[in-house]
């Protein structure tokens, strides 16, 4: 059994006593943190996500692995991203008022620092009005990126959209979101200017956008 299947192991388990040595011991024998990242701790909680949506496993399952997961990648975040990197601009990420989810987010905030972008990361739960004072607090901001992992929330990204209109901010900054429940109809009739699946495409949706 390779190392990477181990710690896909651990990781669908939940095994977060266990998590660091296995994350360790693929770094000790060569393969590369990104690898290390997306096939050994992104790809078992992609799995348990769809075992979720089809009623397989419940909420505190994927909780539980996630915790593993983000231990894990807080331990790889030093090797990934580089203080030596030239700029790409300044990004600002939240999951959406009413929605508490943030896996998905701290990778794509992960991946991006990776890639140049100096990313504000607002945290869960994030009001319209909060993206509006960050944008307004900081004219270096180009990007603003919202996350939403149920049906219920993703609304509010229409209001944070509506309310940075509002606030004569919207032309200032292109906007990505993504999510589970997130399509690109949705994007489109909201007013964003991009939506990804996953974490990596957000990284090639942000390099793009900051180019216009």
């Amino acid at each position: 059994m390779s190392k990477i299947t181990d710690l896909n192991k651990i990781v669908e388990n939940g095994d977060f006593e266990n998590v660091e040595a296995a994350v360790q011991s693929c770094l000790d024998d060569g393969i590369e943190p990104m690898d290390v990242l997306n096939e050994g701790l992104v790809e078992p909680i992609n799995q348990l996500g769809e075992k979720f949506a089809n009623g397989d496993i419940f909420v505190p399952e994927l909780l539980i692995a996630s915790r593993a997961m983000k231990q894990g990648a807080a331990m790889l975040k030093p090797l990934i991203v580089s203080e030596d990197n030239p700029s790409m601009g300044k990004a600002v990420f939240c999951t959406v008022e009413g929605d508490m989810h943030d896996i998905g987010k701290n990778l794509v905030v992960m991946l991006l620092e990776s890639a140049g972008f100096e990313v504000e990361d607002l945290g869960m739960d994030i009001s319209p009005e909060a993206v509006v004072e960050a944008v307004q607090n900081d004219e270096s901001i180009k990007i603003i990126g919202m996350s939403a992992m149920l049906t219920t929330t993703m609304y509010a990204m229409q209001e944070t959209i509506e309310a940075l209109t509002e606030a004569g901010l919207r032309d200032r900054v292109k906007i990505m979101v993504g999510g589970a429940p997130v399509h690109e109809d949705f994007a489109n009739m909201i007013g964003a200017d991009g939506f990804s699946t996953n974490a990596p495409t957000a990284v090639d949706l942000a390099e793009k956008l900051i180019a216009q």
